[in-house]
């Protein structure tokens, strides 16, 4: 099959963030492309797109996600882009993609999954366990505050927003004595060994859904973006992300809601855990499921509603 590649009079534009961390991922995926293709940076174009969730009055002000919007925060404006042409791709942390794409594009292209695990960030390089009695642990996760609250109920949680170096000052500042960053992010970034973390199990703590996972999305009718992307495309993390999207579809998941969920490939079979919180962390609900990694979307909504039914009305909102 004829592909027509870019060049540096057409390049592939492809849509990010700014952030350092959306940055350094918008870098590997063009990196991808120039090694599978042969061919020099010039032929791909990184356009930078600012998003609502990157306006730094509201990082600032630590407001909760809830209160601001949802997971369209960090995508609105650059699927926008795409519709509009002004970009080809798009670069996005799947921990941030909502389960359902607006009409005219598709997410169908995903890079090697990094580290999935929770990094427990403290000045003294402590564990979650060795923390004092009523320390003060900052996150912007429901997710992690729910799981927090639910193993450490003696310990506060403060709303803590912003990139690594901004959550570094606020610790360094007395904000908080410890937060949660995802390892995923500090080893993409090349601070896995200058940042004092401790890294946390997922049988301790599960990670939210799709962590670690870079997924690229592209215009349906773009047979051009569909054919070059095909060949960066990773089956085993692709495999992963339909168990734990389609678990998190099925719960309805929002940033309203505390989803945890992991599915790892064993052989020939698909191992899927799951569980749900309450906000407040009094309660939560774990189970896991295994079979064909064929039947993984299916499986995650069999788990989830196993959960549910468990749950009954009232524990997740919305249900």
């Amino acid at each position: 099959m004829y592909i027509e590649l870019p060049s540096p009079d057409s390049p592939l534009r492809i849509g990010t963030r700014g952030s350092p961390l959306a940055l350094a991922q918008a870098h590997e995926t063009r990196r991808r492309l120039m090694a599978a293709f042969d061919l020099v940076e010039a032929c791909f174009e990184i356009v930078v797109i600012k998003t609502t969730g990157d306006d730094r009055s509201m990082i600032d002000a630590d407001r909760p996600l809830k209160e601001i919007g949802n997971k369209g925060l960090f995508t609105k404006e650059i699927e926008e882009a795409m519709l509009d042409g002004r970009i080809d791709i798009a670069v996005h942390s799947m921990k941030d993609m909502p389960v359902e794409q607006p009409e005219g594009l598709v997410l169908d292209t995903y890079l090697p999954r990094e580290d999935v695990r929770d990094a427990f960030v403290s000045l003294a390089r402590k564990p979650l366990e060795e923390m004092a009695a009523a320390a003060v642990i900052g996150t912007s996760s429901l997710r992690r505050k729910a799981q927090l609250l639910n193993r450490r109920g003696d310990l506060s949680v403060v709303e803590f927003r912003g990139n690594v170096q901004t959550r570094l000052k606020k610790l360094q500042d007395g904000v908080a004595d410890a937060t949660f960053l995802a390892m995923a992010g500090l080893r993409r970034l090349g601070m896995a060994d200058s940042v004092p973390h401790v890294a946390v199990a997922p049988e301790a703590m599960l990670p939210a859904i799709a962590q670690g996972a870079i997924g690229i999305e592209r215009r349906q009718d773009d047979a051009r973006a569909e054919a070059i992307l095909a060949a960066i495309h990773d089956l085993p993390t692709a495999q992963r992300l339909a168990a734990e999207r389609a678990f998190l579809a099925a719960l309805d998941g929002s940033c309203e809601t505390p989803i945890a969920g992991l599915a790892i490939l064993e052989g020939d079979t698909l191992w899927l855990r799951g569980e749900i919180l309450r906000v407040d962390g009094s309660e939560a609900l774990a189970d896991e499921i295994r079979g064909p990694i064929a039947e993984g979307a299916d499986m995650g909504r069999t788990l989830a509603a196993r959960l549910l039914e468990r749950a009954g009305a009232g524990f997740l909102p919305g249900h």
